[in-house]
């Protein structure tokens, strides 16, 4: 499930230069919450449902259910089921987070690719990215998002990216009180008095 989070995380890389999630997150422990878990060994299967909760260090993921499915080779592939399905995670080195929302959510981590489906949105700040689908393939480091298919025509069906540009510093000379204009200055003749 760490894998899922990194991964949706890293997604968000597009709107703006990193945004790599808190790296003392990958040392700390994973802890899930859920009303109920079954675990399949035959299957390599775990299960967690009913108000799933995700945590580790900063990252906190919710989803109705999670299940992960281990192949031979202990490669694992997590699908995220929610409405929605979210993810919140500080950025290393800033005082930011960023946020995910998805109907469903997969990641991959033998081919290291996450997926969110659905309604699909990343959000930083005022920055957002949305789509009815994201793909980020985090070993070549690229992103797709694609509109719902047979509906470019309406707003729902297109890609929208929302950039805000950053805020200007005020300007050291719009802070300071006008300048007198410059005028005649009068001056007492010294030998006249």
């Amino acid at each position: 499930m760490r894998a899922l989070i990194l991964a949706a995380i890293v997604a968000a890389a597009p709107l703006a230069a990193p945004a790599f999630a808190e790296k003392g997150d990958r040392e700390k422990e994973i802890v899930v919450g859920a009303d109920r878990l079954l675990a399949d060994q035959a299957s390599r299967t775990s299960t967690f449902e009913g108000s799933v909760v995700v945590t580790q260090g900063t990252m906190r993921m919710t989803a109705a259910k999670v299940v992960v499915k281990e192949d031979p080779q202990r490669h694992k592939y997590y699908v995220a089921t929610g409405s929605p399905v979210t993810f919140k995670q500080k950025r290393d080195n800033a005082d930011e987070y960023v946020e995910g929302f998805a109907e469903r959510a997969e990641f991959d981590d033998k081919t290291d690719v996450l997926k969110l489906y659905n309604r699909a949105r990343v959000k930083r700040n005022d920055d957002e990215l949305k789509g009815e689908f994201i793909t980020y393939d985090m070993r070549r480091e690229v992103a797709e998002v694609t509109g719902a298919p047979g509906k470019a025509a309406t707003p729902e069906g297109r890609v929208k990216m929302i950039l805000t540009p950053p805020k200007k510093e005020p300007d050291a000379q719009k802070d300071k009180a006008p300048a007198k204009p410059a005028g005649i200055e009068l001056k007492t003749d010294p030998g006249k008095q």
